[in-house]
């Protein structure tokens, strides 16, 4: 838990737009070597969306102070903050909401009368794309709800269920620059997504997007969702496939001419931290890969293929040995049991561990919330399989249920942090003693 909440700290995202950004006059500097002179502008407006929205827009307010004009953030309920001068709206996540498709018409109305004289700092982070709900005419959000569940039960990776989004959205997909056209835009996120695409992060509404209508469509085919998606939907994406809809703004669009992006925190710089506070604690340490992607349960067998390796030939490293991986993973949900991938990945090791002497893993979202639960994720170790056996608890049973947070709620080895404000995709711990 030490080395999980120090990858976690890391990924502070008022800390984090602090590192980024600084002000010395009126020269506002980001990033490496980029800088504007701000004296220019006659609003300084903060627009955002996502879990650590409400966390970067008081870092901005920190390092801005007064030269703020005010704004908007979204953010998931129970991670609101009291701001100074940006308003917070809170929704739902991972399934849009009514509260989301206001707050998206209020941002419209905020950015109405920008013009060139005009600065726009956007926060965005993971869990944006839900709570930037404002489907285009013709889909109410209702059928934006039942795509998002079938998309987020398929075993559809973010980057797919995205591509859909975007193409059925106002404002996702480099949208809502459309509006803020011809402000500049300083583009501040906090990346939840593997390689850190300024297009997928909250499904890039200040980005250019690199998907289009056919790849939405072929995301539909592949998951057979053809049938049973809303017909509003299919038929929106079908027409954009012949071309009468507009296609989401590429890279050669001249909105995009003013508008900077910079990623504030990732995953990777999370694992670093871990590693630090592990090697603090006395263990060697190995960070295997910031991008784990795939079907989650082949994901963890692999961690336990390297801690088995570890154990029995001291490769790659020698115990006392942490290695540490991040990324996100996909499930395709069979069962009516309550978990998240995260407490999927470890009760699909509990077999593995208990054959691994002094073994421990542990898997969790960084923003705190695995699934539609109350809990980060879970930890299994060595003795796991015989300690819910003495408790008449089959994992494989609860694997196929697909219930992981019932078994783990019995066994007390939920991981619960509340909410983090933050949020840089999930982390896995493999310990070795």
């Amino acid at each position: 838990m030490d080395i999980f909440l120090a990858c976690v700290k890391a990924a502070d995202p008022e800390q984090a737009v602090k590192r980024s950004l600084s002000i010395e006059g009126s020269v506002l500097r980001f990033g490496k070597n980029d800088f504007i002179d701000i004296s220019r502008f006659t609003r300084i407006v903060v627009l955002g969306a996502g879990k650590a929205s409400a966390a970067m827009a008081r870092g901005l307010e920190m390092v801005l102070g007064k030269r703020l004009s005010g704004g908007l953030v979204v953010v998931k309920h129970g991670h609101g903050l009291t701001l100074k001068c940006v308003d917070i709206a809170e929704s739902g996540h991972p399934t849009p909401t009514k509260e989301g498709e206001a707050a998206v018409s209020r941002i419209l109305e905020i950015v109405e009368s920008l013009g060139v004289q005009d600065l726009v700092l956007g926060c965005f982070s993971g869990g944006g794309s839900a709570l930037l709900s404002l489907p285009v005419a013709g889909i109410t959000l209702q059928d934006k709800i039942d795509m998002t569940d079938k998309l987020l039960s398929s075993g559809a990776d973010i980057f797919e269920i995205n591509a859909v989004r975007k193409h059925i959205s106002q404002v996702k997909g480099g949208q809502l620059l459309r509006y803020i056209y011809p402000a500049t835009v300083i583009n501040l996120m906090l990346s939840d997504v593997i390689g850190d695409d300024p297009s997928t992060i909250a499904s890039g509404p200040l980005a250019p997007d690199g998907t289009t209508f056919a790849d939405a469509w072929e995301v539909l085919e592949k998951y057979q969702l053809l049938d049973c998606a809303p017909a509003s939907i299919v038929e929106r994406l079908f027409r954009g496939l012949k071309g009468q809809e507009k296609e989401t703004p590429k890279q050669d669009n001249p909105i995009f001419e003013h508008a900077h992006h910079l990623i504030v925190g990732s995953n990777i710089l999370s694992l670093k931290a871990g590693a630090r506070a592990a090697q603090k604690l006395g263990y060697r340490t190995l960070i295997l890969s910031s991008t784990v992607r795939g079907e989650t349960t082949q994901a963890a067998e692999f961690h336990a293929y390297v801690a088995e390796e570890i154990r029995s030939s001291e490769n790659p490293i020698p115990p006392p040995a942490c290695v540490l991986s991040g990324g996100e993973t996909t499930v395709k949900v069979r069962g009516v049991g309550l978990g998240g991938r995260n407490q999927h990945f470890v009760l699909a090791l509990a077999d593995e561990a208990s054959r691994i002497e002094g073994c421990v893993f542990l898997s969790a979202g960084t923003d705190g919330t695995d699934g539609p639960t109350d809990a980060a994720g879970a930890i299994v170790d060595s003795k796991t399989l015989s300690r819910s056996a003495t408790l008449g608890l089959s994992p494989k049973k609860y694997l196929a249920d697909h219930d992981s947070y019932h078994f783990f709620q019995e066994l007390d080895d939920l991981v619960k942090t509340g909410p983090t404000l933050t949020n840089v995709m999930d982390i896995h711990i493999v310990l070795v003693g």
